[in-house]
Protein backbone atom coordinates (compact mmCIF):
# COMPACT_ATOMS: atom_id res chain seq x y z
CA UNK A 1 0.00 0.00 0.00
CA UNK A 2 1.39 3.40 -0.98
CA UNK A 3 0.05 6.92 -1.44
CA UNK A 4 -0.41 6.45 -5.18
CA UNK A 5 -2.54 3.35 -4.62
CA UNK A 6 -4.66 5.05 -1.98
CA UNK A 7 -5.28 7.98 -4.34
CA UNK A 8 -6.38 5.55 -7.06
CA UNK A 9 -8.73 3.76 -4.69
CA UNK A 10 -10.14 7.10 -3.51
CA UNK A 11 -10.88 7.94 -7.14
CA UNK A 12 -12.76 4.67 -7.57
CA UNK A 13 -14.85 5.36 -4.47
CA UNK A 14 -15.54 8.93 -5.58
CA UNK A 15 -16.67 7.75 -9.04
CA UNK A 16 -18.93 5.10 -7.48
CA UNK A 17 -20.60 7.69 -5.25
CA UNK A 18 -20.87 10.20 -8.08
CA UNK A 19 -22.61 7.68 -10.34
CA UNK A 20 -25.47 7.07 -7.91
CA UNK A 21 -28.55 9.27 -8.05
CA UNK A 22 -28.55 9.95 -4.30
CA UNK A 23 -24.74 10.23 -3.96
CA UNK A 24 -25.03 7.90 -0.94
CA UNK A 25 -23.89 4.28 -0.59
CA UNK A 26 -23.39 2.01 2.40
CA UNK A 27 -19.94 0.65 3.12
CA UNK A 28 -21.15 -2.78 1.99
CA UNK A 29 -22.43 -1.35 -1.31
CA UNK A 30 -19.20 0.56 -1.88
CA UNK A 31 -17.13 -2.55 -1.28
CA UNK A 32 -19.26 -4.47 -3.78
CA UNK A 33 -19.24 -1.76 -6.46
CA UNK A 34 -15.54 -0.90 -6.24
CA UNK A 35 -14.33 -4.47 -5.55
CA UNK A 36 -11.84 -3.05 -3.04
CA UNK A 37 -10.69 -4.99 0.00
CA UNK A 38 -11.76 -3.66 3.38
CA UNK A 39 -8.39 -2.06 4.19
CA UNK A 40 -8.22 -0.49 0.71
CA UNK A 41 -11.72 0.93 1.09
CA UNK A 42 -10.93 2.33 4.54
CA UNK A 43 -7.75 4.00 3.26
CA UNK A 44 -9.70 5.51 0.35
CA UNK A 45 -12.41 6.80 2.68
CA UNK A 46 -9.79 8.35 4.93
CA UNK A 47 -8.29 10.13 1.94
CA UNK A 48 -11.68 11.48 0.80
CA UNK A 49 -12.71 12.45 4.33
CA UNK A 50 -9.46 14.35 4.84
CA UNK A 51 -10.14 16.26 1.61
CA UNK A 52 -13.67 17.06 2.83
CA UNK A 53 -15.31 15.26 -0.10
CA UNK A 54 -17.43 12.79 1.88
CA UNK A 55 -19.48 12.57 5.04
CA UNK A 56 -19.90 9.38 7.06
CA UNK A 57 -23.18 8.72 8.85
CA UNK A 58 -24.22 5.78 11.00
CA UNK A 59 -27.75 4.51 10.81
CA UNK A 60 -29.21 1.53 12.68
CA UNK A 61 -27.60 -1.14 10.52
CA UNK A 62 -24.74 0.35 8.53
CA UNK A 63 -22.37 3.21 7.91
CA UNK A 64 -23.38 5.32 4.93
CA UNK A 65 -20.98 7.36 2.87
CA UNK A 66 -22.28 10.55 1.25
CA UNK A 67 -20.59 12.67 -1.37
CA UNK A 68 -20.45 16.33 -0.33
Amino acid sequence: MNIESIGTWAGEVYKALESTETKVLSMKELKKVTKLKKDELMAALGWLAREGKILLAENDEAVEVKLV
